[in-house]
C-alpha cells in the first residue's frame, strides 16, 4: 500500500463479494458470507478460498463455479466490475455451484455397423429405477441399435452379452432407429420396417451372457419409425414416424388393438416373397395413431413427470403438445426451421436439436408469442440426438452430424449478437470428438474418421456421456476432476 493507503501498482485492487448458494450441504456458516478478496481472482482463486479450512474445509476439493446475475463469471473480478461500468466500491453478490465436469474418454466399443442409438442401464437410470428390486446393482449395461437391424447388449468391459435375433429368426428386417430400456428384463426397438418390436431380456447366472426373446410386435406406421420413448410403469410407448404420424402402444398383449391385417407380414407377396419370416411372437396395432404432423415425425416423448401427456417434434417446424388420454394436440409451437431431436428438462423446458445446426430451447407452458426461451449455438452440422443430464437440472448433451458431442449448461447465457438474431444464447462448455477422428485427421467424411456423424447420445450417472454413430463406435465420456483441468 502507499501513503494514502490505495495498492501499489503491482497490488491488484480489494473487491468485496457476497458468497450464497442454493446448495443446502454446501451453505457457509453465518458471517462468513461476506470477504474482501483481490480483484485479479478469477474462478480457479474463488474456488479455492471456497474450499479452504477457514471456508467450507472439504475433505475433497470440489470444482466450483461462479454466477452473477444468473451468468457464469469467466473473467477476473477487476475485468467483470470495469466490463460493466461498475465501482470498486460495488459488493458483488457471487452464487457459487459444483461445476459440471469435463468429459474425459475412458473407452471405445467396436460395432459391425453404424450405430443409431443407445441407452443405459444402471441403478441411477430410469429404467434401472422402474425395474426395482429386480435390478442387480452392479450389473450395468448399454444397449445398441445397429444400421445391419440387431440389437446388442454390452457390459462396462466392452463385451457384447446379447444379440437380438435376426429377421428370420423374428427380429428386425431392416435397420433400427431406436431402443430403449425398460427395465432390467424387457426393451423396445423400432425402425426403418415400420414395426415397434418387445424383447424379453435374461441373462445366464454368471452375468456373461444373455438372451433377447422376442415377446411381441406392434404394427402401425406406414414408414420408417425414427424415435420412439417409454413408460414402464403403465407399459405405454411413444413413436414418431417419417409418416407424420404419432403411436401411442401398449406391451399388454391382452389389452392392445388388432393388428392392421394390410400392414403384417406377407400381405403383400410381393414385398415379402424373397424374405422367408418366422415370427412366433404376437402382433398389434396401436392404441392411437395420431395423424398430427404435415412433415416426418422426427421424434417423440412422454412428459417427465405425466405419462398422459408427450411432446412431439417434426420437419414441419413444430412441436406438439399431446393429450394421450384423448388423443388431442392441446398446443403447437411453430419454430424456424425442421426439427430433428426433442429432449425433456426437469425445469420443463424442451430442447430441439435443428437441422440448422443449433438447439432452440422452448417454454411449452407458455403462450405461442414466445417460442424461443434460449438457442444453443456451436455445431456445425444438424443436430440429431440429445439427452438431458441425470445431475443437473441445467445440463444437457447434444450429438451432430458435425461428428461431436457438445456439453451444455443453461446457466452460461450471452445476448446473441445481430447475426445471431438476437435472445440469449448459450455456448457449450466442452466438446466431445471422435476419437476415430483424431486417429484420421486428413478424412473428412470416411468412416471412421473426421465428420463420423454422431446418431445417438445417452447421459448416465455411472457410464458418463455414452454416444455413437457413424463410424461404428460406442464411446464412452466421463468427467474427471476440474480443478486441475480448469485454472
Amino acid at each position: 500500500m502507499d501513503s494514502m493507503g490505495q495498492p501499489g501498482p503491482s497490488e491488484p485492487q480489494q473487491i468485496r463479494i457476497n458468497l450464497t448458494t442454493s446448495t443446502p450441504d454446501l451453505e457457509l456458516p453465518e458471517g462468513q458470507t461476506q470477504l474482501l478478496v483481490p480483484g485479479d481472482l478469477k474462478r480457479y482463486g474463488l474456488s479455492k478460498i471456497l474450499n479452504s479450512e477457514s471456508m467450507l474445509n472439504t475433505s475433497t476439493p470440489i470444482p466450483f463455479d461462479f454466477l452473477i446475475d444468473g451468468a457464469f463469471l469467466r473473467t477476473s473480478l477487476d475485468e467483470y466490475l470495469k466490463t460493466n461500468g461498475l465501482s470498486y466500491e460495488t459488493t458483488l453478490t457471487l452464487q457459487y455451484v459444483r461445476s459440471l465436469l469435463p468429459p474425459s474418454y475412458q473407452a471405445s466399443f467396436e460395432h459391425d455397423d453404424w450405430i443409431s442409438d443407445v441407452d443405459v442401464l444402471s441403478e441411477s437410470s430410469r429404467a434401472g429405477i422402474w425395474s426395482g428390486e429386480k435390478f442387480a446393482t452392479g450389473q450395468d449395461r448399454l444397449l445398441s441399435a445397429s444400421y445391419d437391424g440387431l440389437l446388442r447388449i454390452w457390459n462396462s468391459s466392452g463385451s457384447v452379452i446379447a444379440t437380438s435375433p435376426s429377421s428370420s429368426q423374428g427380429g428386425h428386417s431392416a435397420s433400427i432407429k431406436s431402443a430403449k430400456f425398460m427395465s432390467a428384463t424387457q426393451i423396445a426397438s423400432a425402425g426403418l420396417d415400420r414395426t415397434v418390436r418387445i424383447w424379453k431380456y435374461t441373462e445366464a447366472d454368471d452375468h456373461f451372457s444373455g438372451i433377447l426373446k422376442p415377446t411381441l410386435e406392434l404394427y402401425g406406421h406406414r414408414a420408417c419409425i425414427e424415435c420412439l420413448d417409454v413408460h414402464t410403469p403403465t407399459g405405454r410407448i411413444v413413436t414418431a414416424g417419417s409418416d407424420g404420424n404419432i403411436g401411442l402402444w401398449t406391451t399388454s398383449k391382452s389389452s392392445a388393438p388388432a393388428a392392421p391385417t394390410s400392414l403384417l407380414p406377407g400381405a403383400n407377396a410381393n414385398a415379402n416373397k424373397k424374405r422367408k419370416i418366422s415370427s412366433s411372437a404376437p402382433q398389434r396395432g396401436p392404441l392411437s395413431l395420431m395423424s398430427i404432423h404435415a412433415s416426418p415425425a422426427s421424434a417423440a416423448i412422454f412428459h417427465p413427470h405425466d405419462a398422459t401427456v408427450a411432446y412431439s417434434a417434426s420437419q414441419d417446424h413444430t412441436i406438439r403438445t399431446i393429450d394421450l388420454t384423448t388423443s388431442l394436440v392441446v398446443s403447437t409451437l411453430t419454430t424456424a426451421h425442421p426439427l430433428l431431436s426433442l429432449c425433456g428438462l426437469p425445469s420443463g423446458l424442451l430442447a430441439a436439436g435443428t437441422s440448422a445446426r443449433h438447439i432452440t430451447l422452448v417454454d411449452p407452458r407458455a403462450s405461442a408469442a414466445a417460442i424461443s426461451v434460449m438457442t444453443l449455438r456451436g455445431h456445425r452440422n444438424m443436430v440429431g440426438c440429445l439427452a438431458a443430464s441425470p445431475e443437473h437440472d441445467y445440463a444437457l448433451v447434444s450429438g451432430s452430424h458435425d461428428g461431436t458431442c457438445r456439453v451444455w449448461d443453461l446457466r452460461s447465457v450471452r445476448a446473441g449478437t445481430k447475426a445471431e438474431g438476437g435472445g440469449s444464447v448459450g455456448d457449450s462448455v466442452y466438446v466431445i470428438e471422435r476419437e476415430g477422428d483424431k486417429a484420421n485427421n486428413n478424412k473428412k467424411s470416411d468412416v471412421p474418421g473426421r465428420g463420423a456423424k454422431v446418431f445417438g447420445v445417452a447421459w448416465d450417472k455411472h457410464w458418463g456421456i455414452i454416444s455413437a454413430g457413424e463410424d461404428k463406435q460406442v464411446q464412452v465420456n466421463r468427467g474427471k476432476d476440474l480443478l486441475a483441468a480448469q485454472q
